[in-house]
């Protein structure tokens, strides 16, 4: 499901704001610098080559004082796809470093083929009208291989059903071949003033929103939330729609019948996730700066689909069918889902194919679900199915996009860990990690409505790969630090199972101390899912 303010203060507030702000940018400044001088100092162990330059993309700061610092990689201005990596340090000494690139070998910068050559490889396999003019930049590509000369090749346009597309190819400079694809997709002006009204949703009945009010008219932006609002597509699939806005402060009818209505939700589940990351991650928004994304209903002409789009910025929903089959896809645990794509991006980047794909997919899953169970609506109950509410009549839950406990209820999921996972679309490659994190969390428990005799006909051993049904969890709390902290200090754009499971444990290790209860059920809640 994935695609891919400036503020006025007070004189008085700015000034108080003044040495705060310095103090931080000075604190960043100095773990960045020890950042670099381990760099230096240890080149061999990030694989360094001569002609290597890095910038820094992120930095974390642990309470015990263990630094973080991620870097993005270019060799002679062109980016390393696979090149990034986290240096891990205390007290000035390296930790340890996570990285997926294999070696400091570098290619010849010469290839065989040209930029336009490039393009056309890269158009054979676009298979759609195109809109605008592709472009290729030259890039090192290194995933998961030894590093070669390509072009990033990419297309943007409409796919069949709508949904707008972002190819990336990446075509061999020498053979022409095509090394890997994925695809990225994934306010009007007035003198505002804060406001607080009524949604009257669909999905989780009548909720608070945080709106504004512009003269004589309220509009779903959100001043609390970074400026994020709630755009209307009116049933269009090119540009950012028109900001949602009413004469009243109450959106929505709890009915499809106003176009309100569903726009509501979406509203709704981007405050929750902003809410869920912000208080339990300390996460300030999607990009960590403070700064709201757009969220776009009435997308297209029955489009059964939502997804996050890098390149606007935004989330976007369908309106399926309009409760026919499937209802418009805002419901909570989507719109979580959409915006985790976002967070995504800004940290470990996961590319959108093959193993690390599905961890992708699964991290989106993974705090769709927390945001749920953050909301803790009435109207909603959390659980760990994906879209159930999107199904008209589904008081069974029989009808979902995924179910974490147990992901081949899908049909297609495998339970296990397989060799092959990487083959798999990353909608059904994820399932082993839904299925780990559901463990880590709740242990070998069935969850209520899918025991033996209902439809699901689950029992403990059949949520287990290896047959261990004392299996414990640890609590969510627990679990969801511990993959939040593997996700943005110690992943990286390859990261594949192995090395989630590497991660995972880093993260408890780091979180809870080496050896710890927590730790420990990282390790049994792999072995269970195979791993």
């Amino acid at each position: 499901m994935k695609h891919q303010v400036s503020l006025l203060c007070l004189a008085i507030a700015s000034a108080l704001a003044v040495v705060p702000a310095q103090a931080a940018t000075a604190a960043r400044a100095d773990v960045v610098a020890r950042g670099n001088a381990l760099l230096t100092a240890h080149g061999s162990t990030f694989h360094r080559a001569s002609a290597d330059a890095f910038s820094v993309r992120d930095v974390i700061v642990d309470r015990d004082g263990t630094e973080h610092v991620r870097y993005d990689r270019t060799f002679r201005g062109m980016p390393v796809i696979g090149g990034d990596f986290v240096v891990h340090s205390r007290n000035g000494r390296l930790a340890g470093v996570s990285q997926t690139l294999l070696s400091s070998e570098r290619p010849n910068a010469r290839g065989r083929i040209s930029a336009d050559q490039a393009i056309v490889e890269a158009g054979a396999h676009f298979g759609i009208r195109f809109d605008g003019v592709p472009t290729a930049r030259p890039v090192i590509y290194a995933l998961d291989t030894r590093p070669v000369l390509a072009y990033e090749v990419l297309f943007n346009g409409i796919k069949a059903d709508q949904t707008p597309t972002e190819m990336h190819y990446f075509v061999d400079a020498r053979t022409g071949r095509i090394l890997n694809q994925w695809d990225t997709v994934q306010t009007a002006a007035c003198t505002a003033t804060a406001a607080v009204g009524t949604g009257r949703t669909l999905m989780v009945g009548n909720v608070t929103l945080n709106t504004v009010k512009c003269g004589n008219v309220y509009q779903m932006r959100d001043m609390t939330r970074g400026n994020g609002a709630t755009h209307n597509m009116a049933f269009k699939t090119v540009g950012m729609g028109t900001l949602i806005s009413a004469p009243t402060n109450v959106f929505g009818n709890n009915a499809m019948t106003n176009m309100n209505t569903v726009a509501a939700d979406a509203h709704y589940g981007i405050s929750m996730t902003w809410d869920y990351y912000k208080n339990i991650h300390g996460r300030n928004g999607i990009a960590n700066n403070g700064s709201g994304a757009v969220s776009r209903v009435h997308y297209g002409r029955t489009y059964a689909n939502a997804f996050w789009s890098d390149g606007c910025f935004c989330m976007t929903f369908g309106d399926g069918d309009n409760g026919a089959t499937m209802n418009p896809l805002v419901a909570l645990d989507v719109a979580g889902h959409e915006m985790s794509h976002g967070v995504t991006s800004r940290t470990a980047a996961l590319v959108y194919s093959g193993q690390s794909g599905g961890l992708n997919e699964a991290t989106s899953d993974i705090f769709g679900t927390m945001v749920e169970y953050y909301a803790n609506n009435p109207s909603n109950p959390p659980n760990y199915v994906m879209g159930e509410k999107l199904y008209p009549n589904n008081a069974d839950m029989s009808q979902a996009i995924r179910w974490m406990f147990k992901p081949h209820l899908d049909g297609a999921s495998p339970d296990c860990y397989i060799s092959t996972i990487g083959n798999l679309d990353v909608h059904y490659s994820s399932g082993v990690a839904n299925h780990f994190f559901y463990l880590l969390a709740e242990g070998a428990v069935v969850p209520a409505g899918f025991g033996a005799g209902t439809w699901a006909n689950l029992t403990p051993s059949s949520l287990v790969c290896n047959g261990n049904t004392s299996l414990a969890g640890i609590g969510r709390t627990k679990a969801q630090a511990i993959w939040y902290k593997a996700l943005t200090t110690y992943m990286t754009s390859g990261t594949n199972y192995a090395g989630a499971k590497t991660a995972t444990l880093n993260a408890a290790n780091a979180l809870y101390g080496s050896g710890s209860p927590e730790s420990n059920a990282v390790t049994a809640a792999w072995a269970a899912v195979g791993l």
